[in-house]
């Protein structure tokens, strides 16, 4: 009986120790399903087009620059030319610099009769050239000047674009700071940036007197 009793408790523990042992297996270590590679889930914001800052609309005319340096009424009648044709060229431009006028055998336009004489203007230190013409009479004279070029800064074009492109945040136009154009040529391009940051052509055509007409290319 002595054995009998022994062989019942080695039975029993070894019982003890299998379902110990089972239970450990079954959630002590993590199936092969669960330790597989984790799923990314949560979704990537798509980048938005940034609304630009519209720049302001002119609300008053480009202002007309001031020109010094008129010559007395008495003063030699060639001054009093080469003077005029300087203010026009500044006023077109649409700012005031230095300008000249040089017009070789202008110094004998007092004479009576017709002169014709090539010029070359300079504004600002770009050059172009016109043609004047001067009837001279005993008291009184008359002139014109003719040109195919006019200065004109850029500024004033930009100026002129924000007037026709509505929303515009950028102007960009392909010109030198000062610009001599022809005014029967191919006109000036500008690319207007909107507000929407969509890029829109236009052309500016800039008149004998300095006025700029714009339209969308």
């Amino acid at each position: 009986m002595k054995t009998a009793r022994g062989l019942l408790a080695v039975l029993a523990v070894l019982a003890l120790a299998s379902c110990s042992d089972s239970k450990k297996d079954a959630g002590g270590s993590p199936s092969t399903a669960s330790s597989g590679t984790p799923t990314l889930a949560q979704s990537i914001p798509t980048a938005s087009t940034p609304a630009l800052t519209p720049l302001p609309t002119p609300s008053t005319p480009w202002p007309a620059p001031k020109v010094t340096g008129a010559p007395a009424d008495d003063a030699p009648l060639a001054e009093r030319i080469t003077f005029a044709i300087a203010q026009q060229t500044q006023i077109a431009a649409g700012r005031a610099a230095k300008t000249t006028v040089k017009c070789p055998g202008i110094d004998k336009a007092e004479t009576a009769g017709q002169h014709s004489l090539d010029c070359t203007v300079t504004y600002s230190g770009k050059p172009f050239t016109g043609k004047l013409t001067v009837d001279a009479k005993q008291y009184s004279a008359s002139y014109k000047f003719t040109s195919s070029q006019v200065a004109i800064v850029r500024a004033k074009v930009i100026d002129a674009v924000l007037r026709a492109a509505a929303g515009a945040s950028k102007v960009t136009c392909d010109m030198d700071e000062i610009g001599i154009v022809v005014h029967d040529g191919p006109p000036i391009g500008c690319d207007v940036t909107t507000t929407a940051n969509a890029v829109q052509p236009f052309k500016a055509s800039v008149t004998g007197n300095g006025q700029v007409q714009v339209e969308k290319a």
